[in-house]
Order: structure tokens, then C-alpha cells, then sequence
């Protein structure tokens, strides 16, 4: 099953959710209303390679833990992965068996290729 895991209350995953056809086949997983599991987390690991891949160091939090100034092991992303929601890079799609993570123009040009939108 296709599926995108998203932060509702974001407005970049709002546009990119809002661009997309409305009868596309895509399972929506808000993760501050239902945040990601160990188990999703290490699907998107295996899909990913790393989970330093998944962080988002735009976080609000890895600014205010001072995050940046430690040198964090992969059991790190993933511990603050699986503490709050806000360390996941997003939106992530998961099409195909493929991960696309983040917002970047380039990477949303990929989910709409892999989508067959362009």
C-alpha cells in the first residue's frame, strides 16, 4: 500500500497533499495524531538505509536540544525519531516499495514521476 506519512498542521505538506489528485490510491498517516510506530520506523529505515536519512535537522527541537553540537549514532535519530514527531523529515512517501523523504522541488518531482503525474 502506497502511503504518505505527513504533519497536518504543516503548511509545505498541506501544498504538496493539496497537488495531488484526489483519487490517487495513498493511505494519509498524520504522525501528530497518530505518531509513527517502532515497527513503520524500521520499514522506513530498511527502505531508506539510515535514519539519519528521515531526521529533520529543520526541527524546531534539534535547534533547542542543541542537537547539532553532539555527535549522534544512528541509535540516536532513531530515539529522538520515535520520541517526537516533529524529527521526521516530511512529508515521506512510501510508493512502491520505494522512500521518498522530505519537501525538496526535486524530491516531489520523483514522488509525482513515481505517481505517474508527469
Amino acid at each position: 500500500m502506497n502511503k504518505i506519512y505527513y504533519l497536518a498542521s504543516c503548511d509545505t505538506c498541506r501544498k504538496i497533499i493539496k497537488a495531488l489528485p484526489k483519487d490517487l490510491d495513498l493511505a494519509f498517516h498524520d504522525i501528530k495524531q497518530n505518531p509513527i510506530t517502532e515497527s513503520e520506523l524500521e520499514e522506513l529505515y530498511e527502505m531508506s538505509g539510515s535514519y539519519e536519512a528521515l531526521f529533520s535537522k529543520k526541527a524546531v527541537l534539534y535547534k533547542t536540544l542543541d542537537l547539532k553540537n553532539k555527535n549522534l549514532t544512528e541509535e540516536d535519530y532513531k530515539k529522538y525519531l520515535l520520541e517526537h514527531y516533529t524529527f521526521l523529515s516530511r512529508p515521506v512517501f512510501v510508493l512502491n516499495g520505494q522512500v521518498y523523504i522530505g519537501n525538496s522541488q526535486q524530491n516531489i518531482l520523483k514522488v509525482h514521476k513515481a505517481l505517474g503525474l508527469v
